[in-house]
Order: structure tokens, then C-alpha cells, then sequence
């Protein structure tokens, strides 16, 4: 941990120029309090940096929310061992790319039965929040149980005991990125009209006890939740299509579902504060926690330390070190295939700018993380499923 100033403290050993200096313009803010807590995994984002959590008084930033609004990791701990599996894991990984639409959703022709008692719990908290999701995509119900491309991915994995597990990281999929993106809209259009100048257009904020800021928190919460159940819609097909690879029914030793983009309200320091945590997840004492490497190294099953200064945070993936576009550049097919030798995944160049290179040691993140959570169990991967 590094005090950088009284409001800004970061945990990041790694840590370039820009993003720092994209950090210290958030936290200058006049509504942060106490201060704004950057994770080891911190990296260069919209607006607001990824990685980091962001406590304001009485306002909300949507760009510090994110984008896919939402968006997390789920993961179960099955009955199985790595012995009980069979040998063709392409069989699993085609089955379950069958299974899942790995698009944003418009590719899907129909909803499957398992995802109608969600969508009806999704339309009933839609009109509860006094709006129609429709507006934002005309046949949002299709997204429901996809995963989407870039890091979103699908993957079995063993734990250091052999116990296998299912692991999955997506979000609220189109329909969230359209109303994140309709309030950042707003939250832009307010804050010119109120003269305010700003370090960056996309750190615009909504002021709490305006109409703008009300109707973000209910849309902004129908989006957590959608997320949130696309991700157990799709963790239940990945467990039929796991029990038909092996045979058997799947016993549930252990569900996680946690979200690493989402505001919600809690006491720090004394006050009631909105918490954007923007690239991090929720580390109170006791909480179970999720945090993935990049394609082809280890993932983390994690339990929080209630650090009070992080604001009860912690790290939610690896972070970028190259962006997509230099990740492209600097990257081959070839080398991507040397980094998951031993993996099941399709081979294609789509997945260039997701190599292991591209992202920070996850070893190292975790090992900054040290007083934030604590190991449960480190994952390696068997199957990876990525869309592109």
C-alpha cells in the first residue's frame, strides 16, 4: 500500500504514467470521500481508471461504474475430481460453445425455457423501476445467458486439491452497456448546463435528489441484477453440459457470484458514501470473492480481509499492461498457442489481444492484494471458452 496523497492510496506495484495521473484527476474531485483506493490490477480506463474505488458523497459518476454495468464472476465447486474426467475436453468445450451464445446476444434465434422464470423476475423489476428495457434494446430478453467476447470466458478448472470447478466471468450485455452509456450521455448534458469544469467529460456526475440521478440508481440496479442472472443462466447450462460429458449428475460443493462493476451505498469513515467499484469486488471480512487471472494462468478463489482503507475492496482480475489494439501488434498466434499449451481452447487470432503477455502477473496482483483477501484455493485451467 502507497499513500500517493491524502486522496488518492494505491496498492498497484505495477503501475504506468497515464493511469496514474487518470486516478489523481478522479480523486480531485470535491465529492470523494475519504479518499479513492486503487487496486493492484489498476489500469487505464473510461473516464474513470479500472481498478479502482471510487467513494462519493451524494453523486455518482456513471463512467466509474463502468460500462457493463454488472459485469462478474461466478463459479461452482462440483463433487469431481481432475481423475474422474474424460480425455476429450474438445467435446466439453464444442458442447458448451453450442450451448452458450458467445455473441452479445442478437445471434440468439429464441429464448431457452431455463431463462423464462428469470426474464419474468427481469420485467417485474422493470416495471418496478418505471421503465422498459426495450428502449434501450428492442429484444434485450436474448441476451439473457450469453457471454459476450473480449475477456468474457468460460472455463473448467481444478483447484490445488484436484477438485474441479466451473468458472465464468460476463455481464449485463448489451442492454447494460446501452444504459450505461445513455447516463453518461446525461450526466455530460447536466453537468454542462451546470457550468462545471471537469479534468475529463467522462468523469460527468449526477447529483443525488435529481430526477437524472433517480432514474440511473433504478436502471443501474435492474442492470446489476440482469448481470447477475445471466451469469447463473449460463452457469446452469455449463453444468448440464458438464454432467453429460461426465456421466453424471453435478453436486454443488459451493456457488460463487460476485460483481466487479456496480455502486451500491455503505459507511466508510463515518458517512454514508455511494461505492463505484469500477474493476473491483467487494472484500468485506468474510466475503467470498472471485479473481481471475488472464487466459492461461491462475484464477483465485478468495475470502476478504475487511481492510477498512481499501473501503473493503480488493482486486478483480490481472489488468491490463498492453491495450487491445498494441496487444495486436506486439503479439503472434504462435506465441498465444505456446502461453495455453495444455489448455482445451479454439485456436484463432481473434483471441491475440487476450494472451496471458497482454495483462499483468496475476501472481504479483495477488501478492499486493496480501491485506485485502486471503487465498481459499488457486485454480489452473483445463478448458477455456472465449466468444470473439
Amino acid at each position: 500500500m502507497e499513500t500517493i496523497n491524502s486522496k488518492l492510496i494505491s496498492w498497484a506495484s505495477i503501475l504506468d504514467a497515464k493511469t496514474l495521473e487518470q486516478a489523481l484527476a478522479t480523486s480531485t474531485l470535491p465529492f470523494i470521500y475519504p479518499h479513492l483506493a486503487l487496486m493492484p490490477d489498476a489500469h487505464l480506463g473510461k473516464g474513470a481508471t479500472v481498478g479502482s474505488v471510487i467513494p462519493t458523497l451524494r453523486a455518482i459518476i456513471p463512467a466509474a461504474v463502468g460500462v457493463d454495468i454488472g459485469c462478474g464472476m461466478i463459479a461452482v465447486r462440483t463433487q469431481y475430481s481432475v481423475k474422474d474426467l474424460p480425455k476429450d475436453r474438445k467435446r466439453l468445450r464444442e458442447d458448451i460453445e453450442r450451448a452458450i451464445p458467445l455473441s452479445a446476444g442478437h445471434n440468439n434465434r429464441s429464448v431457452q425455457h431455463t431463462a423464462e422464470p428469470r426474464l419474468a423476475e427481469l420485467r417485474k423489476r422493470a416495471a418496478q423501476a418505471g421503465f422498459n428495457p426495450a428502449q434501450y434494446v428492442a429484444k434485450w430478453e436474448l441476451q439473457l445467458g450469453s457471454l459476450g467476447s473480449g475477456n468474457h470466458f468460460i472455463e473448467v478448472s481444478v483447484d490445488e486439491t484436484d477438485a474441479v470447478w466451473l468458472f465464468l466471468h460476463s455481464g449485463s450485455r448489451g442492454v447494460g452497456n446501452k444504459i450505461a452509456q445513455h447516463h453518461i450521455g446525461v450526466a455530460q448534458q447536466v453537468t454542462r448546463k451546470r457550468g462545471t469544469r471537469l479534468p475529463d467529460p467522462d468523469l460527468a456526475y449526477l447529483e443525488e435528489g435529481t430526477s437524472e440521478f433517480a432514474r440511473y440508481i433504478k436502471e443501474l440496479r435492474w442492470a446489476q441484477h440482469f448481470a447477475l442472472l445471466n451469469r447463473e443462466e449460463m452457469m446452469d447450462r455449463v453444468i448440464t453440459q458438464f454432467g453429460h460429458w461426465v456421466g453424471g449428475n453435478v453436486k454443488e460443493r459451493e456457488r460463487i457470484n460476485c460483481h466487479h462493476n456496480f455502486t451500491q451505498q455503505e459507511t466508510h469513515y463515518g458517512k454514508s458514501v455511494w461505492v463505484s467499484r469500477k474493476g473491483a469486488i467487494r472484500a468485506e471480512h468474510g466475503d467470498p470473492g472471485l479473481i481471475p487471472g488472464s487466459m492461461g494462468t491462475a484464477s483465485y478463489v478468495v475470502e476478504g480481509l475487511g481492510n477498512a482503507v481499501s473501503l473493503n475492496s480488493s482486486p478483480h482480475g490481472a489488468g491490463r499492461e498492453y491495450s487491445r489494439t498494441a496487444a495486436r501488434k506486439t503479439f503472434s498466434l504462435a506465441e498465444l498457442k505456446t502461453a495455453m499449451q495444455g489448455i482445451e481452447f479454439r485456436v484463432t487470432e481473434a483471441f491475440i489481444d487476450e494472451i496471458p503477455a497482454a495483462y499483468k502477473p496475476i501472481d504479483v496482483v495477488m501478492r499486493d492484494a496480501a491485506d485485502l483477501v486471503r487465498v481459499r484455493h488457486k485454480l489452473r485451467q483445463l478448458i477455456n471458452v472465449k466468444g470473439d
